[in-house]
């Protein structure tokens, strides 16, 4: 099954997620500058948000640079993953209202990111299935790819902590997501390597 449906059909989606948030955010209710200062919250969740989004595409991107062909297994790994995803407006919206008076919305964001993670870990696991034990991507992350066991400890933190002060939970998602704001280099260098040695 060729790859590239899936691929067009993620990216189509997760553009539209980022319009949805994009389409929360309201004008301040009056002309002034301080006004707008009032909204920094909602902004401040805004772009994290989008951070997010655009850290889980980049690396979707490289991860399928590997990838050969898919199966049904990987079809509905990346639609769980895509379920979750889609749940971001809704909690960015629900943060950017209510970001210090109650630890819910934090929760429920950090869960948003922690099931993502899952899902998006679920979708390595499926496509090196998928791909076989010699393929490309069992040889990149297979065993003893730590990464996604390391933000899911961290997430699940990050959710508790949000009983603490809730925007912890926040900033310990944002600070894991540095662990994948650069993909995966072995992909990178791999794919290099490969391009180079096809033209030759």
């Amino acid at each position: 099954m060729p790859k590239n449906r899936l691929e067009a059909f993620t990216d189509g989606v997760i553009a539209i997620i980022i319009t949805v948030m994009v389409l929360e955010l309201t004008p301040p209710d009056g002309g002034s500058f301080s006004a707008l200062w009032s909204l920094r919250y909602t902004f401040v969740i805004y772009l994290v948000s989008f951070l997010t989004l655009a850290v889980y595409w980049n690396n979707h991107h490289h991860l399928f640079q590997i990838v050969k062909s898919i199966n049904g297994k990987v079809l509905w790994s990346n639609i769980l993953f895509l379920l979750v995803i889609s749940m971001f407006p809704f909690v960015t919206a629900w943060v950017g209202e209510h970001h210090i008076d109650s630890y819910a919305p934090e929760m429920t964001y950090g869960a948003v990111v922690l099931v993502t993670n899952i899902m998006f870990y679920f979708l390595i696991r499926s496509l090196i299935k998928a791909s076989g034990t010699n393929s490309e991507i069992n040889k990149l992350l297979g065993r003893g790819y730590n990464k996604p066991f390391i933000s899911i400890a961290g997430n699940i933190v990050a959710v508790f902590f949000a009983l603490v002060w809730p925007p912890l939970t926040i900033i310990i998602d944002s600070l894991l997501l540095l662990l994948w704001v650069i993909p995966e280099r072995r992909i990178e260098l791999h794919v290099a390597r490969r391009n180079k040695e096809a033209q030759k």
